[in-house]
């Protein structure tokens, strides 16, 4: 668990988030914000709640990958396709900040709270969406997820080896980065409104989040007009970088500039490959790059990953070990930041999440909340919204709540 201070405040505080997000792009971003302070209500269908409950592995009844992007939340089941679900929900953006849905483009208008809507009758609120190509365009309504943005974006065709196919990133990298811009625009809009009491309509999408992480490959491409060959572990546009063969194992050695390479030959005592005019400057080592690469092979398999580790760090040599997960939780500097929280789930017992990766000195992230069961919070919340025990359940008698 975390050593914030028992006293600290996140940056959020008092900031209330209607979040009507499911599977992981929604509900990472409202984990942010509820990491920092945010208090977040999750809203789920009756019964059934977020789909990701019952996926995964689950460990004494509980999915620990729902666990993954659901701490500091309370729960509350609501179903929208009924009006007084639809009313509860208005009840609750009059004095909510930030509404926050990943659903298709047209689904909140169909409800009766399309954009303009949401403007005049809540002008206070911030909405943040997240889909999968945006609101315009042609392909707003199709259906997408995290491997067709991979795919769409440009962001698999420059990954993989080049004899062989385009590869995804295993992580849903699409979902993660549209939900980390999303907390981010949020965040800037919250600002904005301090100064001027309007709300914003704050969007991301899948596609668009992968194709602004394209960077210099893209500028490449804008400049030349060439399209990027896809370049495995090697570096499109830098050599030596990439992955070397130790005696027992690969280590990822990163000498991003002609000093660093200098640095680096220098360690493997072999900086009379300078003198070689196939080596000489980056544009003709790229050009020569197998051969170099058998060359230096030679050299780095004489020696061990961690003696090479150790060796190059010492030369101010960029390097690492390629970790497995088991070894990246293991890693002393993995916990020193603390990166693994544990959550108390009660009766399902101890549940290790990812950490934090934004550290405040002021105004840490810390867990509020554990993860909350499907509707733990709906009597409660309600109750706050001033919804009697007789109108409870009578709500709960038809499947509203």
């Amino acid at each position: 668990m975390s050593d914030t201070p028992p006293h600290a405040e996140g940056a959020l505080r008092g900031i209330r988030v209607i979040d009507l997000t499911r599977v992981i792009s929604g509900p990472f971003c409202t984990q942010i914000l509820g990491d920092h302070g945010a208090e977040v209500i999750k809203i789920e269908p009756p019964g059934r709640g977020d789909i990701v409950r019952s996926q995964g592995n689950m460990v004494n009844g509980f999915s620990w990958y729902f666990a993954q992007f659901n701490r500091n939340k309370r729960s509350l089941t609501l179903d929208l396709r009924q009006e007084e679900g639809k009313a509860i929900l208005c009840r609750l953006l009059e004095d909510a900040d930030v509404l926050v849905e990943n659903f298709r483009p047209g689904v909140m208008g169909k409800m009766g709270l399309d954009d303009a809507s949401l403007r005049e009758r809540f002008p206070h609120l911030v909405v943040g969406r997240i889909n999968g190509f945006g609101s315009t365009g042609p392909y707003r309504d199709r259906p997408a997820y995290d491997f067709i943005a991979q795919a769409m974006s440009g962001f698999m065709g420059v990954n993989g080896p080049a004899d062989g196919e385009p590869m995804r990133a295993a992580p849903p990298i699409s979902d993660m980065v549209a939900s980390q811009n999303l907390a981010f625009g949020i965040s800037a809009a919250l600002v904005r409104r301090e100064r001027t009491g309007e709300g914003d309509i704050v969007e991301t999408a899948l596609t668009n989040g992968l194709i602004s992480m394209m960077g210099y490959l893209a500028a490449e491409y804008f400049a030349t007009g060439e399209v990027p060959r896809r370049t495995g572990n090697d570096h499109p546009m830098l050599y030596p970088y990439g992955l070397f063969q130790a005696s027992d194992g690969e280590v990822a050695i990163a000498p991003s500039n002609d000093i660093m390479v200098e640095r680096f030959l220098d360690a493997l005592d072999m900086r009379s490959l300078l003198e070689d005019e196939r080596f000489a400057d980056n544009q003709r080592r790229m050009a020569n790059r197998e051969a170099l690469r058998e060359i230096l092979t030679r050299v780095t398999e004489r020696r061990s990953v961690a003696e090479w580790i150790e060796h190059l760090n010492e030369a101010g040599v960029p390097c690492g070990r390629v970790h497995d997960l088991r070894e990246t939780f293991d890693d002393p500097q993995v916990q020193a930041q603390q990166m693994t929280l544990e959550l108390d789930q009660g009766e399902h017992g101890k549940v290790p999440t990812t950490g934090f990766p934004v550290k405040m000195s002021e105004a840490p992230a810390a867990v509020h909340h554990p993860v909350p069961g499907l509707g733990e919070h709906t009597e409660v919340i309600l109750a706050e919204l001033g919804v009697s025990d007789a109108e409870r359940r009578a709500l709960r008698g038809k499947g509203v709540i």
